[in-house]
């Protein structure tokens, strides 16, 4: 009677993706923030990983984690496993939804930018089904179900394009802006600030009034759609992003105070992957945003 030798097992994909993921970006928190998951449960798969192997991976410090040389050996053909596996994946769900198109967007972008033009999209593209995430940072498009990255940014990444430049200018209701005669007045009045771009406020005031010394008081908020909402309300003077407001500037319900514009190193920029699909969506946003080579 033959017996048939058990199989050897393969060790778990999460575990093997915890690893992967971690090696790649060095360390267990960065790893934790692309899974979607606690630095706990990551390091808690490594280290299943390491007893089920019976060699250790990484080397644990104070410092942080560092590959051993069986971890540093390992991880090209990981990243390229993983890689290719999440082009499977991909290549599925568009075979399985051609025309369905999933965007992750800065969270302003997404709001403020994006949603004025997706009317105009689907009127060009009828078919479309676009789908609209926003998050904080770009995610990596080879390990992620998303189509599109849209966020602001100093270079163009390879297989993106520009859409529009950025500036700062302050706005503010109407109202307001009767109470704002020189830029001094601005240490009179609420400025609004947004946590995630705290140096506005000096940035500007360094290359249009470097003299006053400005120092801004008033408001800060996360959202930078609800400082939006409450300059325009009348609560203080926000330092704006010509991009992100300009049609609250159109329709009057935002007013320039003051004319000088501060010109930023970074722009809208819409990247996907160089073999990805969405050429058309690309080239109709560039075609929304006035940006049309």
């Amino acid at each position: 009677m033959s017996v048939s030798p058990p199989m050897p097992r393969i060790p778990s994909l999460n575990a093997l993706r915890a690893f992967e993921a971690s090696a790649r970006l060095g360390g267990f928190a960065l790893a934790a923030e692309e899974l979607n998951v606690t630095s706990g449960a990551v390091a808690a798969q490594v280290k299943a990983l390491e007893q089920e192997i019976g060699a250790a991976l990484f080397v644990r410090s104070a410092r942080g984690v560092e590959l051993t040389q069986i971890g540093q050996r390992s991880l090209p053909a990981f990243v390229k496993v993983f890689d290719l596996l999440g082009g499977a994946v991909r290549d599925l769900r568009q075979d399985a939804a051609p025309r369905k198109v999933h965007i992750a967007a800065l969270p302003a972008l997404a709001q403020l930018w994006l949603a004025p033009r997706l009317p105009g999209l689907r009127a060009r593209i009828p078919d479309l089904d676009v789908s609209v995430t926003a998050l904080e940072t770009p995610p990596n498009l080879k390990r992620v179900p998303f189509d599109l990255c849209l966020f602001y940014s100093d270079v163009i990444p390879q297989g993106g394009v520009q859409l529009q430049k950025d500036e700062l200018l302050p706005v503010c209701s109407p109202e307001c802006a009767r109470h704002l005669k020189q830029p001094a007045d601005l240490n009179k009045v609420a400025c609004l600030t947004d946590t995630a771009w705290v140096d506005d406020w000096a940035i500007w005031a360094a290359h249009a009034c470097p003299g006053i010394g400005l120092v801004p008081r008033g408001p800060v908020f996360s959202l930078y759609s609800l400082a939006v909402e409450e300059a325009i309300s009348g609560a203080g003077v926000l330092m704006g992003h010509t991009s992100l407001v300009e049609q609250h500037l159109r329709s009057g319900a935002l007013v320039a105070p003051f004319a000088t514009k501060v010109p930023l190193p970074r722009a809208i920029t819409m990247w996907r992957l160089p073999e990805g699909r969405c050429s058309e969506v690309v080239a109709e946003l560039q075609r929304l945003s006035g940006n049309v080579d």
